[in-house]
């Protein structure tokens, strides 16, 4: 396998990973068989930002600006914030019966930096602004180990870190309620770990899928039975170190099983690389707006899924048209401003 078909068949990745987020969101029973399985489509989260890490290094590499880079991702993240998450925050607000000061900064705040999960944990868009943290610390990053590599070691910091954040009181009660980031922080620093030896297109050897399959394994067996088992009984992020690992095995899988599909079965292809595009629009949309009225109506696990899906998708890619209008307008704005930013990365973004 050529490494650099994970960057080939990147959105179909992408599309993959925001269905099995959709399907880890329609609720199920803990009496059932399928509930460890079904938790694990929070894994979704963990291949986006691998993904996006990949990305990153791929645009820092062609051009190192500072600027260039940060207008693009906002380019990229915020024309769809603005219109799902800025809704949502606006119609709550206007619905609050006393609107008070500390009410108008909190609507400011959520509609700016979705402030309510830095400080409370509040988990309604919170991938966004996880994301929008890491872009602001990916540069200097990207540029330290582009000058020295020993430097990617450094991502055993994240890791250690995460133990601190659960075990040493005086910062868990300071920074816990955030854990659902911090444990996201290595898979994201190491896809931009290895995202030089995807570009450069490397071959992983055949006789490492043997590897790479015992992983896969053992690490979705761990996690399912967990899950399944002692579901709220151990602190996530040890699960969440599994997730490393399950991450990039399951991709690697993934994009193999793309690559056998890209000639007799392409339209499958096709059709992840397209939900793979909106899958910002789709993740903004579907649990708040499609997917909490539908489980009122209590239609069950596959049904609820299906729909969401089909209602959520379409609706997605009009917005995502509407927010390559506005993108397209604001890059003409910025460019007849003497700025001339390049079209910002689709992928970069994704959840």
């Amino acid at each position: 396998m050529q490494l650099g078909n994970i960057s080939k068949y990147r959105g179909e990745l992408m599309g993959f990973a925001i269905i099995i987020v959709m399907l880890f969101h329609v609720g199920l029973p803990r009496s059932s068989a399928f509930f460890g399985l079904r938790r694990m489509g929070n894994l979704g989260v963990d291949i986006f930002f691998f993904l996006s890490g990949i990305g990153l290094w791929y645009s820092w590499a062609k051009q190192q600006n500072w600027k260039q880079f940060y207008l693009n991702r906002a380019l990229r993240i915020y024309p769809a914030w603005l219109i799902i998450a800025g809704y949502f925050y606006v119609s709550r607000y206007i619905a609050l019966p006393v609107k008070t000061t500390a009410n108008t900064v909190d609507l400011f705040g959520d509609v700016l930096i979705n402030w309510d999960f830095w400080l409370h944990d509040e988990l309604t868009f919170w991938y966004v602004p996880a994301t929008m943290m890491l872009y602001l610390f990916a540069p200097p990053y990207m540029e330290l180990i582009r000058r020295h590599p020993v430097f990617r070691w450094l991502v055993v910091l994240p890791l250690m870190w995460c133990i601190v954040v659960q075990y040493v009181t005086p910062v868990n009660h300071a920074v816990g309620h955030i854990e659902i980031f911090w444990s996201r922080v290595p898979i994201f620093f190491l896809g931009i770990n290895c995202a030089e030896a995807i570009r450069q297109k490397r071959v992983v050897d055949a006789q490492a899928w043997w590897m790479v399959i015992g992983m896969f394994a053992l690490s979705l067996w761990a996690c399912v039975w967990l899950e399944q088992m002692r579901h709220g009984k151990f602190p996530l992020y040890t699960e969440r170190m599994l997730y490393i690992v399950l991450a990039i095995t399951t991709i690697m899988i993934m994009t193999k099983l793309f690559d056998k599909m890209s000639n007799s079965l392409a339209y499958i292809n096709r059709f992840f690389s397209f939900v793979g595009g909106i899958s910002l629009e789709i993740y903004l949309l579907h649990a708040q707006f499609v997917l909490i009225p539908l489980e009122r109506l209590h239609l069950g696990y596959w049904p609820t899924f299906l729909l969401t899906f089909c209602i959520s998708v379409p609706i997605a890619w009009v917005i995502g048209k509407v927010c390559g209008y506005v993108i397209n307008y604001l890059k003409g704005f910025i460019c007849a401003s003497g700025n001339t930013p390049k079209q910002p990365s689709h992928s970069a973004a994704q959840p």
